[in-house]
C-alpha cells in the first residue's frame, strides 16, 4: 500500500488531538496501517500544536521537509511556519479565520496579511482549500467544531485512503455523545465548503 503523509498545525485548544484520534479510529475502521505522532509545545498556553500521521506501509512518522502529501492549519500563520513541510503535489487545507497570539494584541508582533499567506501557499502547493471555518462551525452548532469542518473539507479532497462512512463512524464513536451530531453536521459543511473553496 502507498504511504499518504497528513501534517496538521493548530495552536492549543483548537482540537487538533481529537481531530487526529478520529482519523486514527477510521483508518483502523477501514484496516488501512496508520502511525501517528503529535508535538504539543506550549499548548495549553496557545502554542503550536502539530500532528504528523502516514497513512499505508510508512516505517516512521518522521515527515521531513518537503514530503507532506496533505496539509491542514486550523489557523492561518501557523499555516505559513509550517509550510515547509509541503512540497509542489501537496494539498493544503486552511482555516482563514485568525488566532492571534498574545504578542499581537500587546502590540509587540504583525499578525500576517491574510492575502499573502494565500498567495504563499498557491504558490508552493497544488491545490489549496481556503475558508473561514470559525463561521462554519458555528453554524453547526458550536465553535469549538473547527476540526470537524477541517475534517470534512480533508475527507472532500478524496486523498486519505479512508471512507468517508468510516471517518463519519469515528467521529460518532471518538467524540462525546452530547457533541455528535453538531460535530458530524460540521463535518458535513466543511465537506460542502471543499467542493466549493478557492
Amino acid at each position: 500500500m502507498n504511504t499518504t503523509k497528513l501534517i496538521i498545525v493548530a495552536v492549543g485548544g483548537q482540537g487538533n488531538l481529537l481531530a487526529s484520534k478520529v482519523l486514527g479510529e477510521a483508518a483502523l475502521l477501514s484496516g488501512v496501517p496508520v502511525r501517528m505522532s503529535e508535538i504539543h509545545g506550549m499548548a495549553q498556553r496557545g502554542g503550536v500544536v502539530e500532528s504528523a500521521l502516514v497513512f499505508g506501509d510508512g516505517e516512521s512518522t518522521i515527515i521531513s521537509d518537503g514530503q507532506a502529501d496533505v496539509f491542514v492549519s486550523f489557523e492561518p500563520a501557523e499555516a505559513l511556519r509550517a509550510l515547509r513541510k509541503c512540497q509542489p503535489r501537496t494539498v493544503s487545507i486552511i482555516n482563514l479565520s485568525p488566532s492571534p497570539p498574545f504578542t499581537v494584541a500587546i502590540g509587540r508582533g504583525v499578525y500576517p496579511d491574510i492575502d499573502e499567506v494565500i498567495r504563499l501557499i498557491k504558490e508552493k502547493t497544488s491545490r489549496l482549500i481556503a475558508f473561514d471555518a470559525v463561521a462554519l462551525a458555528s453554524q453547526a452548532g458550536s465553535v469549538m467544531a473547527v476540526n470537524m469542518v477541517l475534517l470534512g473539507a480533508l475527507a472532500q479532497t478524496g486523498v486519505l485512503p479512508l471512507p468517508i462512512e468510516n471517518i463519519r463512524k469515528a467521529i460518532e464513536t471518538r467524540t462525546k455523545q452530547s457533541f455528535a451530531n453538531i460535530n458530524l453536521n460540521a463535518f458535513q459543511l466543511g465537506f460542502d465548503a471543499a467542493s466549493k473553496s478557492i
